[in-house]
């Protein structure tokens, strides 16, 4: 199981993160494209940083929401997601290739990501994006009870799937995980560890009714905004060893 992170969310003056301290224990990083966060100089700067570390790099792209830190679902045509995806991922794909640097998957942020898992237009439009890129590219979604339907759909295009689990995150009994707007939502760094103990030992998370949820994970996030994801990074990269 990988150890993923999303960074460079930071923009001008504004900090968002811990990029430096989470890069060394992490395998792969999900650096935002610009739209809600991340600027020209971040990127240089954070894709620099996964070079140092050897860390494999990702796309984050998300609606063009500044403003909310792309949390707001935004109301898009399939040809706006694909033109979206397309401009974002670009950006960093050029940005990177200065640095000698890949770019392998991409992992859609915030309301887009949560439509994408919700709204089966959403999921075609950002399969359809990446089955046109030139390049290979991998889609991470999240790891649900129902992955074999998405499995199959993203075959069809000739995308692959990369199925993340949430290391700080507490899940409801659907799978899908709380909004942050709900108590509990994020967990302490005791829960979060006890999580990820669960997923290494098991294979399981354990819902917020106490129901077990069996999930197939080949990438585990953690948030570097989220202070004690941050503090126990070292820990949980020993769990995944």
């Amino acid at each position: 199981m990988k150890l993923n992170c999303d960074l460079g969310e930071s923009f001008g003056a504004w900090n968002m993160g811990c990029d430096s301290e989470v890069m060394p224990h992490i395998d792969q990083a999900s650096i935002a494209c610009g739209f809600h966060g991340g600027d020209p100089l971040v990127m240089q700067k954070t894709l620099a940083l996964a070079k140092q570390h050897q860390v494999a790099v990702g796309a984050h792209p998300s609606y063009p929401d500044l403003v909310g830190f792309g949390r707001r679902s935004m109301t898009c045509s399939a040809a706006e997601i694909i033109a979206l995806i397309h401009y974002q991922v670009s950006a960093l794909i050029g940005m990177a290739s200065v640095q000698g640097v890949s770019v392998g998957y991409v992992k859609p942020h915030g309301a887009l990501y949560n439509d994408m898992m919700s709204k089966p237009e959403v999921y075609s439009a950002i399969l359809t994006a990446l089955a046109q890129y030139p390049q290979k590219l991998t889609l991470m979604i999240q790891a649900t009870a129902d992955l074999v339907g998405f499995k199959e759909q993203a075959k069809k295009m000739a995308v692959s799937l990369y199925a993340e689990a949430f290391a700080d995150r507490c899940y409801g009994d659907d799978g899908q995980l709380l909004a942050r707007s709900q108590a509990g939502a994020v967990l302490t760094k005791e829960a979060m560890l006890a999580q990820v103990k669960q997923l290494v030992e098991h294979g399981t998370v354990t819902t917020i009714s106490g129901k077990i949820l069996k999930l197939e994970v080949d990438s585990l996030c953690v948030h570097g905004d989220n202070i004690a994801s941050v503090q126990a990074i070292g820990e949980i990269k020993d769990l995944l060893s």
